[in-house]
C-alpha cells in the first residue's frame, strides 16, 4: 500500500494482475520498465524483429550445464516489456533491455506488417507517450521525457505544453475539453488549449493564516490604545480586500492560496476534470515510523563499510493515519471529509484478541503497554494512493467531474470502503464496504466511473472470489462476473459498452482476455493463449484507442513476453515478436504437466506443475526435489513465463541428473480464491507446509519417488517455507536450501505482516508458531542458507540470527553463504551461479545417493 515492499522476490509484478504479491515478490517493481521510461519514442527504423515461432523447437544444444542457464539472461532473449499504441492507434510502441546493458530501447511496430523498428533518440524525441484523450477525441495528451505534449488530431498539430526539469504526470482533459490538466508532484496545472497560457489551479500552504489570527487581550489594548497601530492595521485589510475583489473578478490573476495548517503533510491529490474541486490526503507531519534497522554495504566504491537505512520492523509504530480535505476552487473553501461515518469504523475486529493481550500485560505490570493496547474510538485509514498496492487508484473522478469515488482501507487491513462524496453536505457516503475476518486482499481493488457518470464499477472478493461489480449511487451492487475463477485488470472500452478483463475462467493456471458487456451478460473468451499476465507483463493488455484491437503481451513456459494483436472479437491474430536468440531456441525444455495433488487435509486438491523426462523409468526409485516458489500470496503454476524462469531451467538440470521435481502452488498462494489466500492466517507455515508433505506423499505413491531421497529449496517465502519444513518436519527431507528466507517475522515489515499475523504486541502467540527461530532445536537435517549481504528487504540478519542459534545448540550439516554484492533480488550472474552450484552439490550429496541401496 504506499510505498510497501513486498515480501520475498526479486523483481514484482503490480499485483491487481493474478500474481498477486507478498514475500518473494519485492522487486519486481523496479525490475519491471517504469512508464516514464516508456514514454520516449520515435520513428527511424534501426532493426527488423521476425515473427514469433508458435512453439519451441524439439532440437537439442546438448546437455545443460550451470554456467549456461545462470548466466546472464540475456542469453535467452529479452522480454517484450511496457506496450502502448501511438496517439492515432496505427503503431504500437514497446521496450526491450539491451544485451548487456540495463538500459532499456524504444521500438515501434506497425501492427499490420509486423515491421518493428528501433529508435534512436533523434527519433524518440519525435514519439509519442502513452496517450489520454478528451471527451469528444479531438485531443491527445501524454508524457514523453517528464514533459507534457498535445496533438491536435484533425490536424496531427504537436504542442509541447511543459519544458521543465521537474517530471511531470497524470495528464488529463478538462470536462469541457477546453484544458489539459497535469500534475508536477502533487502541484495541479490547468492548460488552456486557446491560450496557450498553464496556471496552477490552486496553491496550498502547509502553515496557519496570518489574517487568521485572532487578538488576545494583548492585542486589543494596542489598538485601543494607539491610533497609529489602528490606522496601519485598517490599510492590511484595505489591501486585502482589494486583492480579493480583483482575483474574484479575473480569472487570469493566480489564485489565493488555501493555508492548511502546520500540523499536517500532503500525501497525494486529485482534481476534478471540471476544474471545481481539489481533493487532498493528508497525514500528520512528524509522524514517528520507529527506529529503522540498517544494512551493511561491505564492497563499496570508498572502500568504507557503507550503512543503508532499511524498512521498519513489523509492530515497532502504525503507518501514519490519513486524512481528507476537499478543496472548492471555485468558492475557495476547504472542507473535512470525516471518516467516522463509515459503517464499521469504530467497530474493533481484534477485540478478542486485543483484550486477551491487555490482560496479559497487565498481569506482567506491563500497564503503560497495555494501555497502548487500547482500541481507538475510530479506527484510524489510509487511502490507496495510485498503484501502490497493485490494486488500483485510491481516488477515481468521474469523466464530467461531477462525481468522486475514494477507496479507504483500515490500517488494521479488516475493512476497505469505498464512498461517494456529497458535494453539498461536503461528506462521504459509503457505497461498498468489503470487511475480511483475515485480510484484505492486495489485489482486486480496482474500481472506477463507467461514462454515464452515475454507476460505479469495482473488483470485490466479498464472494470468496475475484467478481467484478457494477453499481448505481442509489442502488446495489450486481456482480457481472461468476465464481470459480478470478477476474482483474478491467478495462472500460470507449464507447463504453464493454469491460475487458483477465481471467483463468478455463482452469487455474491458464489466462486469457475475455469482454462482457457493462450492462451484464455472457464472458466472451477473446484469446486463446493460455498464457497471459505474466510476472513480467506490466499489462495483461492494451486496448487501441477506437477500442477495436488489443495488444497482447503474451508467453508460455519457455518463451517470454512477445506481443501480438487481436481484435476484441478473438479474430484477425497476428504475432508481432519473437526476440529469442538463436542459441534458446535450439534448448530442448522439458514441459512441465500440471497436475492435482490430493490433499490430507481436507477434500481439495492442490494444483502444481510437475517435471519429469520422457524416458522416465517408474520401475526404479528416484531422487525427487520439491521448489516452493516465493511471496507466498503468488501463483506460479500457470502456462505462462515464470517470475522464476533460471528455477526453472535449474529444474531441467535436476531432471537431466536423475530427479523428478515437483512446483506446488500450495495454500496462501494467487489465483485459487480468498478462502485459499487466507488459510495462514495467523499460521504461516503451517498449511503450506502440510500441502508440501501431500506434495511429497504423492511423488512416493504415484511417481516412485525414493522417500529418503527427496530434497527442497526455495527463495524468499520458499526460504522460509524451506526452513519450516526442515525444522518442523524433521526427516521428512532429505536436505535443504533455505535462499533470503525470513526466519523471524517480527524482523520483517509492517505491512505485509501485520496483515496475516496481525501485530506482534497484539497476537504474540502467531509470531512464536510462525518464525522458523522458534524451532531451530529441531533441525536435523542438512540446511545451506544463502542470503544477499545487502537485502532490505528480508534482511541477512535474519539468516545470521538463525544461523547463530544453530551454534549455539550445538546443531550439525548447517552452511551460510553470503553475497556482499547482491539485495533481495539478486543481480550479477556469478552470485546467481554460486548459488545454485552450492544446491546442486548440497542435493548431489545428501539427496541424490540411494544410500540404502549401497549397505
Amino acid at each position: 500500500m504506499h510505498s510497501f515492499r513486498w515480501p520475498f522476490t526479486r523483481d514484482l509484478w503490480h499485483s491487481s494482475a493474478r500474481v498477486g504479491m507478498a514475500l518473494g515478490y519485492a522487486d519486481f517493481l523496479p525490475g519491471n520498465l517504469s512508464m516514464r521510461r516508456l514514454l520516449l519514442a520515435g520513428l527511424i527504423a534501426f532493426c527488423v524483429l521476425p515473427a514469433a515461432a508458435a512453439v519451441p523447437p524439439a532440437s537439442t544444444a546438448g546437455p545443460l550445464d550451470m554456467e549456461t542457464i545462470m548466466a546472464n539472461p540475456d542469453w535467452i532473449g529479452q522480454s517484450v516489456e511496457d506496450p502502448y499504441w501511438s496517439v492515432d492507434g496505427r503503431s504500437l510502441y514497446y521496450s526491450l533491455k539491451r544485451d548487456g546493458s540495463p538500459v532499456r530501447d524504444l521500438y515501434r511496430v506497425d501492427p499490420a506488417s509486423g515491421n518493428s523498428v528501433k529508435l534512436d533518440p533523434a527519433a524518440m524525441a519525435q514519439a509519442d507517450g502513452p496517450p489520454v484523450f478528451d471527451h469528444a477525441h479531438q485531443h491527445a495528451a501524454f508524457i514523453l521525457h517528464g514533459d507534457v505534449f498535445e496533438v491536435d488530431l484533425a490536424s496531427g498539430r504537436r504542442r509541447q505544453v511543459t519544458m521543465t526539469p521537474q517530471h511531470e504526470s497524470s495528464p488529463q482533459f478538462s470536462a469541457d475539453g477546453r484544458a489539459l490538466q497535469y500534475r508536477d508532484g502533487n502541484d495541479w496545472y490547468s492548460y488552456d488549449l486557446a491560450s496557450g497560457v498553464a496556471a496552477p489551479v490552486a496553491e496550498l500552504k502547509f502553515a496557519d493564516d496570518p489574517q487568521a489570527k485572532q487578538p488576545d487581550d494583548l492585542d486589543e489594548l494596542q489598538l485601543k490604545l494607539f491610533k497609529t497601530l489602528r490606522e496601519v492595521k485598517a490599510d492590511k485589510q484595505a489591501m486585502l480586500d482589494q486583492r480579493k475583489a480583483l482575483e474574484a473578478a479575473d480569472p487570469g490573476r493566480a489564485p489565493q492560496p488555501f493555508w492548511l495548517g502546520d500540523k499536517i503533510r500532503l500525501v497525494d491529490s486529485e482534481l476534478s476534470p471540471d476544474g471545481r474541486w481539489l481533493l487532498l490526503v493528508t497525514a500528520p507531519k512528524g509522524h514517528q515510523e520507529g527506529k529503522a534497522p540498517q544494512v551493511n554495504h561491505y564492497v563499496t566504491d570508498s572502500g568504507y563499510t557503507e550503512p543503508e537505512d532499511a524498512r521498519n520492523y513489523v509492530g515497532r509504530n502504525d503507518p501514519a493515519p490519513q486524512s481528507l480535505w476537499l478543496l472548492d476552487l471555485a468558492h475557495h473553501q476547504k472542507y473535512a471529509l470525516k471518516t467516522d461515518s463509515l459503517p464499521g469504523i469504530k467497530d474493533d475486529p481484534l477485540a478478542a484478541l486485543r483484550k486477551q493481550a491487555v490482560a496479559a500485560l497487565e498481569k506482567d505490570g506491563k500497564t503503560d503497554e497495555a494501555t497502548a493496547l487500547k482500541a481507538p474510538e475510530v479506527r484510524p485509514v489510509r487511502i490507496v494512493a495510485g498503484g501502490d498496492d497493485g490494486g488500483g487508484g485510491g481516488i477515481v473522478w468521474s469523466n464530467d467531474g461531477s462525481q468522486l469515488a475514494i477507496q479507504l482501507r483500515a490500517i488494521d487491513n479488516k475493512d476497505r470502503w469505498i464512498a461517494s462524496v456529497d458535494f453539498a453536505e461536503h461528506k462521504l457516503v459509503t457505497q461498498n464496504r468489503l470487511t475480511d475476518s483475515a485480510w484484505i486482499n492486495w489485489s482486486f481493488n480496482e474500481f472506477g466511473w463507467l461514462p454515464d457518470n452515475r454507476t460505479l464499477w469495482f473488483e470485490s472478493e466479498a464472494s470468496g472470489w475475484a467478481q467484478l461489480y457494477v453499481k448505481s449511487l442509489d442502488g446495489k451492487a450486481r456482480p457481472l462476473t461468476g465464481t470459480g475463477y478470478e477476474v482483474s485488470s478491467p478495462v472500460v472500452s470507449p464507447d463504453g459498452k464493454w469491460f475487458y478483463v483477465l481471467a483463468n475462467k478455463q482452469a487455474p493456471y491458464a489466462y486469457d482476455a475475455y469482454r462482457l458487456p457493462t450492462t451484464g451478460g455472457d464472458l466472451q473468451r477473446i484469446t486463446r493463449y493460455e498464457g497471459l499476465g505474466c510476472a513480467e507483463c506490466s499489462v495483461p493488455f492494451v486496448l487501441s484507442p477506437d477500442g477495436s484491437r488489443l495488444a497482447v503481451p503474451h508467453s508460455t513456459a519457455y518463451i517470454p513476453p512477445q506481443l501480438a494483436v487481436v481484435n476484441v472479437d478473438g479474430s484477425g491474430v497476428h504475432e508481432l515478436t519473437d526476440t529469442r536468440t538463436a542459441k534458446y531456441k535450439a534448448m530442448h525444455w522439458v514441459e512441465p504437466q500440471f497436475v492435482k495433488v490430493p490433499s490430507s487435509h481436507g477434500h481439495f486438491d492442490i494444483w502444481a506443475k510437475y517435471y519429469q523426462l520422457a524416458d522416465y523409468d517408474a520401475t526404479q526409485k528416484h531422487p525427487a526435489v520439491l521448489f516452493v516458489h516465493g511471496a507466498g500470496y503468488l501463483q506460479d503454476v500457470t502456462k505462462s513465463w515464470s517470475y522464476y524462469f533460471r528455477e526453472q531451467m535449474f529444474q531441467n538440470l535436476l531432471l537431466q541428473q536423475g530427479y523428478v521435481v515437483l512446483d506446488m502452488d500450495y495454500r496462501a498462494s494467487a489465483g485459487y480464491g480468498r478462502d485459499w489466500r487466507v488459510a495462514i492466517y495467523r499460521q504461516m507455515g503451517h498449511p503450506e507446509l502440510e500441502d508440501l508433505l501431500d506434495g511429497k506423499a504423492w511423488l512416493v505413491k504415484d511417481h516412485a519417488v525414493d522417500p529418503k531421497r527427496v530434497g527442497i529449496y526455495g527463495g524468499s517465502y520458499g526460504g522460509f517455507m524451506t526452513e519450516m519444513a526442515l525444522l518442523r518436519a524433521p526427516g521428512e527431507f532429505a536436505a535443504g536450501a533455505a535462499l533470503r528466507g525470513p526466519s523471524d517475522w517480527t524482523s520483517y515489515n509492517h505491512e505485509y505482516t501485520s496483515n496475516i499475523l496481525n501485530d506482534p504486541q497484539l497476537d504474540p502467540e502467531a509470531y512464536r508458531i510462525s518464525s522458523p527461530i522458534e524451532y531451530a532445536d529441531k533441525l536435523q537435517d542438512p540446511l545451506l542458507i544463502e542470503h544477499g549481504m545487502i537485502d532490505n528487504n528480508v534482511m541477512a540478519s535474519d539468516s545470521i540470527r538463525l544461523y547463530q542459534r544453530f551454534i549455539e545448540l550445538h546443531k550439525k550439516n548447517f552452511w551460510i553463504s553470503l553475497y556482499p554484492l547482491e539485495r533481495h533480488g539478486f543481480e550479477h550472474a556469478d552470485s546467481w551461479y554460486d548459488e545454485y552450484r552450492r544446491i546442486d552439490e548440497l542435493f548431489n550429496t545428501y539427496v541424490k545417493p540411494d544410500r540404502a541401496a549401497s549397505q
